[in-house]
C-alpha cells in the first residue's frame, strides 16, 4: 500500500484556551465561619475552666478543633457544634483518665522492678 498519495490537508487555527469555572467545594460562609469560631472558643473556655490538668487541656483543645472541622462540612454547623463538642470533650476526658491510670500502674511496676 502506497501512503505517499494519501495526504491529509491540515489547517491550523489560533490556539483556543478554555477557562473552567472555579467552583468552591462548600459555599462561602464568612460570617458563619466567624460565628463558629467564636462559639467554639466559648464552649472551649467553659470546659477549660473545669480543668486543671495539662493533659486534659490539650485533649479538650483537640476535641474542639475536631468538632469544629466536622460540623463545618454540614449545612448547620452552629447548631451541631455544641452537641458534637460535648461528645468529643467527654471522650477526651475519658481518654486522659485511662492514660493517667496506665501511667500510674506502669510507675508501680517500674518501682517493683528496681
Amino acid at each position: 500500500m502506497n501512503t505517499k498519495d494519501n495526504l491529509v490537508p491540515t489547517k491550523f487555527a489560533a490556539a483556543t484556551r478554555f477557562a473552567p469555572p472555579v467552583l468552591a467545594a462548600v459555599p462561602f460562609r464568612g460570617v458563619a465561619e466567624t460565628e463558629l469560631d467564636q462559639l467554639k472558643d466559648r464552649l472551649l473556655a467553659r470546659e477549660l475552666e473545669r480543668t486543671t490538668s495539662l493533659e486534659q487541656n490539650v485533649g479538650l483543645r483537640r476535641a474542639a478543633n475536631d468538632a469544629a472541622a466536622l460540623v463545618w462540612l454540614t449545612p448547620y454547623p452552629l447548631l451541631l457544634l455544641p452537641a458534637l463538642f460535648e461528645e468529643k470533650a467527654l471522650a477526651a476526658r475519658l481518654k486522659t483518665g485511662r492514660q493517667a491510670l496506665i501511667r500510674e500502674r506502669s510507675n508501680e511496676l517500674l518501682a517493683l522492678a528496681e
